[in-house]
């Protein structure tokens, strides 16, 4: 009985990874076009643009929502009311996972 338990949890733990791994992936592949403006992982070079990575999934989910209902309007919303509205709810959220979860690699000083 025990091992049968054990068994269900490992299988349960497998299939948790897969889709957090697929979820990774489709973000990833997703949110390229965001990495235009927001930088390679989400770490911008441009001064006006903010950094996605290490974002709360909701906060960054709420935001992509509120330029899609035109909510924010705001700086530089205008540029990403058309982002937003190419987005589905799904895509939004596998964005959002991958920007909260990619970490980049640290700069080296070669000095």
């Amino acid at each position: 009985m025990f091992t049968t338990y054990l068994c269900f949890c490992s299988i349960a733990v497998i299939a948790a990874e897969s889709s957090t791994n697929t979820q990774y992936s489709q973000g990833k592949e997703k949110a390229v076009v965001c990495m235009t403006c927001h930088g390679v992982d989400g770490i911008s070079t441009i001064d006006t643009y903010p950094n996605l990575q290490g974002q709360k999934q909701a906060y960054f989910v709420a935001a992509l929502k509120a330029y899609k209902l035109r909510q924010r309007n705001d700086g530089l919303a205008i540029l990403m009311h058309p982002q937003a509205d190419s987005l589905s709810d799904q895509d939004m959220l596998d964005i959002a996972y991958y920007f909260n979860h990619v970490k980049s690699e640290p700069i080296k000083n070669d000095n």
